[in-house]
C-alpha cells in the first residue's frame, strides 16, 4: 500500500520555506563573496589518528583553551556545532511551542527565525530603528511570553553594531524575564566592542561564538556559547551526546594555541585593510548608491541596478550575495572581505559595468 510520506509530516514542516545557505543557492565562479568566509585558509594536521571510540561531549582540553584565549572561565563555555546548534539548542531548551516567543531585530540572521519555526515557537520582529538604535519602548511592550531575544553584533547583513548602552538598558528591561542571546560570530573583526565583560553582571546574557570567521574553520563546525553556569548546566542537558567529531576537537585545540591565535589576528589586520581599501574603491563607483558602515569582513552596498549588476558579476565567476528580498535591503549586496587579488578583480568588473 502506497501512503503519502506528506500526511505523516508536521504541517508547519509542509508549509516552511528552507533557509538559502550559500551552497544552496550555488554559483560558479573562482571568486565567493557570499559566505562571509575567510579568504586565507591553513592547513592542519591531525595528531589523532584513531577513531574508534566516542570524544567527550564537552571536551575539557578544548574548552580551556577557549577558556584562556576569551577570558570566560571554562564553567560558563559550552562547546557546539558552530554557531547555528547553539542556536537550536536554546530554542529547544528555553521555548515552549505554540506558547512562547522570540524576538529578532530585522534585517538580520534569518537562522534565528527560521529555527524558531521549526521548533513552532512564534517570532515578535522588532526592526532596528533608523539611527541603528534597539527600540526599547516597543521591546517593553512585547516581552510577554519572551524566552530569548537574539541580536546579532556585529549585525549580519547589515554589519553595524547596535549601541552598548542599548544593550544595557535591554538587559535591565529583561532581567527576570528572558535571555538575551548577543551572537559575536563577527566580533574579532571589532573586538573593543565585545560584550563578555558583561557575563559577570548579568545572568540572562547570553553570547554565542564561531571559529568560522576570523579563525578561516567555517568548514570544520565549531562554536562556543559564553553564559551564566546554570544556563550551561541546561544547554548541557539537552545538547546531543557527542556534538563534535574528534577530527574537530583535535583542529579546533590547535586553531587556540598561542600560534594559531597569532595568525588570526594577522589574516584579521589583512582583511580589515582590504575592507578599507574596497570601501574607498566602491565609493567612487556610480553604480553604487550607498555603502552601510561595517565593522565585519563584509559590506552591505545598495546599487542603483543590484539584480542587474548581482547577475553580471555572478556570470563572470564573482559570486555575491543578493539581499533585496531582506526586510529593508531592496537593491542591496552583500559583499564578503577577499583577498587583496579578488578585490582588485571585483572593483574591475564593476568598472566596466559602469562604463
Amino acid at each position: 500500500m502506497k501512503i503519502s510520506i506528506k500526511n505523516l509530516s508536521r504541517k508547519n514542516i509542509l508549509l516552511f520555506q528552507e533557509y538559502q545557505s550559500a551552497r544552496k543557492i550555488g554559483g560558479i565562479g573562482d571568486i565567493w563573496l557570499n559566505a562571509n568566509e575567510c579568504p586565507i585558509g591553513l592547513f592542519f594536521n591531525l595528531r589523532n589518528f584513531c577513531f574508534n571510540r566516542y570524544p567527550e561531549c564537552q571536551p575539557k582540553s578544548l574548552i580551556l583553551k577557549y577558556s584562556k584565549y576569551s577570558q570566560i572561565p571554562d564553567k560558563n563555555i559550552l562547546v557546539t556545532r558552530g554557531s547555528d546548534e547553539a542556536i537550536e539548542l536554546l530554542i529547544k531548551t528555553f521555548c515552549s511551542p505554540k506558547k512562547d516567543n522570540i524576538i529578532t531585530f530585522p534585517p538580520t540572521y534569518s537562522m534565528y527565525s527560521k529555527i524558531a519555526e521549526i521548533y513552532g515557537v512564534n517570532n515578535k520582529q522588532i526592526p532596528i530603528l533608523f539611527d541603528k538604535k534597539l527600540d526599547i519602548l516597543n521591546i517593553k511592550l512585547h516581552l510577554n511570553n519572551v524566552k530569548l531575544i537574539y541580536i546579532c553584533r556585529p549585525n549580519n547583513p547589515t554589519g553595524h553594531i547596535i549601541n552598548k548602552f542599548d544593550i544595557i538598558r535591554l538587559l535591565q528591561i529583561t532581567t527576570h524575564k528572558c535571555l538575551v542571546v548577543i551572537d559575536e560570530a563577527y566580533i574579532e573583526f571589532c573586538y573593543e566592542y565585545n560584550l563578555s565583560h558583561l557575563l559577570l553582571e548579568f545572568s540572562h546574557l547570553v553570547i554565542l561564538r564561531t571559529l568560522s570567521k576570523s579563525f578561516g574553520l567555517a568548514g570544520l563546525r565549531c562554536g562556543f556559547t559564553l553564559a551564566h553556569s546554570d544556563v550551561i548546566g541546561l544547554l548541557r542537558k539537552v545538547i546531543t551526546p557527542y556534538p563534535l567529531a574528534s577530527p574537530v576537537i583535535d583542529i579546533a585545540s590547535q586553531a587556540l594555541s598561542h600560534k594559531y591565535i597569532h595568525v588570526m589576528y594577522k589574516k584579521v589586520f589583512v582583511l580589515n585593510q582590504n575592507k578599507l581599501w574596497l570601501l574607498d574603491q566602491l565609493s567612487k563607483l556610480h553604480i553604487v548608491k550607498k555603502i552601510f558602515e561595517s565593522k565585519s569582513n563584509f559590506i552591505l552596498v545598495k546599487f542603483f541596478s543590484s539584480l542587474n549588476i548581482f547577475k553580471t558579476l555572478w556570470d563572470k565567476g564573482i559570486i555575491v550575495r543578493n539581499q533585496d528580498h531582506e526586510y529593508g535591503l531592496n537593491q542591496c549586496i552583500r559583499i564578503s572581505i577577499g583577498t587583496k587579488q579578488e578585490c582588485f578583480h571585483l572593483i574591475q568588473v564593476l568598472k566596466r559595468i559602469y562604463n
